[in-house]
């Protein structure tokens, strides 16, 4: 019987090729209890609806650090999990500075999304796509491959969903200067990292050409690097290195020549980080030679020159070789499209909730560097509070009224927390006392004073960085909640509703950030952990090798990675540029 179903499908699917154009509406192919439907609209755009039983279909988009670390963690065996995103892998992007200048290999830091779900049960299906419209109204999201084409041609097809997870990343913020996008480099892909390492060594063979000036030289071997942010300072670092240990030996005599040059807009480089971190590394590219300039705003980029303007010495132009441009991210064309349908147009970037998800509509989410939490504030909701808080409805709290409810204030504001560490209080208790400054502890609060406590926990409020940490974060919550949605529908765990009734179903998400590392070149990396404690070093450089190492999403890829740095330190890095 399933053979015989099977080759029916065979032989539809054979005529339906075969068919120069569809004339009727619906096809339907049926095997066993499942149905699936192809759809032929006017614009003849193919519309996949095919089920599995009573299995919710969760489609997600995109398969960088947020939408891989949904897919890792997903019980598929409860939900029918299809994928759409333009790359068939995944990419550890905190090594592709490595992959620019040879240190790993590409084939190291990626890892086929099939992999990390064929050895799991469940319905699982990937296209190789991008998804150029969402249609939350319908439930369904518009996508264009160009990898293989339906009867018309074009590759669009539609997929229906029952919860959508949106982490299609960011694409990088050209503050609309013009001609960055032709002239400049960005460092944000695998194939990135693989065209800025064929053009730094395009440079040093134009450069050790006989028919070339002095000037000419010292143009293709001047290397640009414009933002001093983290990755934009690790690829400035690690391009010095590459050049005074591996191509110093292949090409003595143009290695005078180079200079590389970083370019901040800003006063120092590593804003995010601790200003020691700050003042190491600016002094330590200094001592290496690497040019850096603060204050100086990029206005225009030329095929030839870069034009930058400061306060001090007004517009300057410099001549480049090669220019890679690391200023930040910004929302792609097909989220601000979906923020306008969902009453987000004024925003810069799409907004969810502490659950994920999209306000505006249902059962969308979304998470990673094209979503941000708009935390709710305290003063919005603190009548609310109160109203909560106060039971009895006598119209003043108590201590043992605010005790009751002070665990839910904390998971549902978490700034309130922050604060009271900020300002060095000990407890909630701390915020109760008379709003004349004495140290006396209110027993009884009304709703003026309960306002007057909380006047300045909101100053706490924070967005959260856009980094592979927050999205790997959100991305394992996210299917937690997904993988108990069930039981968590009967017994709630969350905190009790402010505008409603009863709890939440799951806790709010809360990032917990574990540090972050800044490779500064010279086997010395600069590492800052959660409060002051800071180290610069070698040690750290190796702890640096160990975590990321420890962070692949396989051991395949985790072998790989040793593989190469240990063939960095015995035979140097690969300066071909295939």
């Amino acid at each position: 019987m399933a053979s015989n179903g099977l080759s029916l499908v065979r032989r539809a699917a054979e005529a339906v090729r075969r068919t120069p154009r569809w004339k009727k509406g619906l096809v339907f192919f049926a095997v066993g209890a499942s149905t699936l439907t192809f759809a032929c609209q006017d614009n003849r755009v193919l519309q996949i609806c095919d089920g599995t039983g009573n299995k919710k279909k969760v489609v997600i988009l995109g398969t960088g650090w947020a939408g891989a670390s949904f897919l890792r963690n997903i019980d598929t065996s409860l939900y029918e999990v299809h994928v759409v995103s333009p790359r068939n892998y995944f990419t550890f992007t905190p090594l592709l500075p490595n992959v620019t200048c040879g240190t790993v290999e590409a084939r190291s830091i990626v890892e086929p999304i099939r992999n990390i779900v064929r050895k799991r049960n469940g319905a699982f299906r990937f296209w190789e796509a991008e998804c150029f419209k969402i249609d939350p109204a319908n439930k369904k999201v518009h996508c264009r491959s160009d990898v293989g084409t339906n009867i018309n041609g074009n590759g669009e097809f539609v997929v229906d969903y029952d919860y959508l997870i949106v982490s299609v990343g960011a694409r990088p913020n050209t503050f609309n200067t013009p001609g960055v996008t032709e002239n400049c480099h960005f460092l944000k892909e695998v194939e990135d990292a693989q065209k800025i390492r064929k053009s730094v060594m395009k440079c040093f063979e134009r450069a050790a050409l006989p028919n070339l000036s002095e000037e000419e030289r010292k143009k293709n071997l001047h290397f640009v690097v414009i933002g001093g942010g983290p990755t934009g300072v690790e690829f400035a670092a690690e391009l010095h290195d590459f050049v005074n240990e591996d191509l110093a030996k292949l090409y003595p005599d143009v290695k005078k020549y180079v200079n590389i040059s970083v370019i901040e807009a800003g006063g120092h480089i590593l804003t995010m980080f601790d200003k020691r971190i700050t003042q190491f590394a600016e002094e330590k590219f200094k001592r290496d030679g690497i040019d850096l300039k603060t204050n100086f705003k990029v206005v225009k980029v030329s095929d030839n020159d870069i034009t930058m303007t400061n306060t001090a010495t007004g517009e300057v132009t410099v001549p480049y070789g090669m220019a890679v441009w690391s200023t930040g991210i910004g929302t792609r064309p097909i989220i601000m499209d979906f923020m306008k349908q969902v009453g987000q147009g004024n925003r810069r970037v799409l907004a969810t909730d502490e659950w994920l998800r999209v306000q505006g509509c249902e059962d969308v989410y979304a998470l990673g560097d094209c979503a941000t939490i708009a935390q709710r504030k305290v003063m919005e909701d603190v009548a609310a509070i109160f109203r909560v808080a106060d039971k009895d409805n006598s119209g003043t709290l108590t201590v043992k009224k605010i005790k009751d409810v002070l665990g839910d204030i904390y998971e549902r504001y978490p700034q309130v927390e922050l604060y009271l560490k900020s300002n060095q209080m000990k407890g909630f208790h701390d915020l109760l006392k008379d709003s004349d400054g004495s140290s006396k502890e209110l027993k009884e609060l009304d709703i003026e004073q309960f306002k007057k406590a909380l006047a300045q926990v909101d100053s706490q409020v924070k967005m959260l960085p856009a980094t592979a940490q927050v999205a790997l974060q959100e991305g394992r919550y996210l299917a937690d909640c997904f993988n108990r949605m069930k039981t968590c529908e009967e017994y709630p765990e969350g905190p009790i509703r402010i505008r409603g009734t009863g709890r939440h179903r799951f806790k709010p998400f809360r990032y917990r950030h574990l540090g972050q590392f800044a490779p500064l070149g010279g086997e010395q990396t600069a590492y800052q952990l959660p409060g002051d404690w800071v180290h610069v070093g070698h040690s750290t450089q190796w702890l640096w090798y160990s975590v990321y190492a420890s962070k692949q999403f396989s051991w395949r890829t985790r072998m790989l990675v040793v593989s190469d740095w240990g063939k960095r330190f015995i035979f140097g890095r690969d300066s071909s540029s295939i």
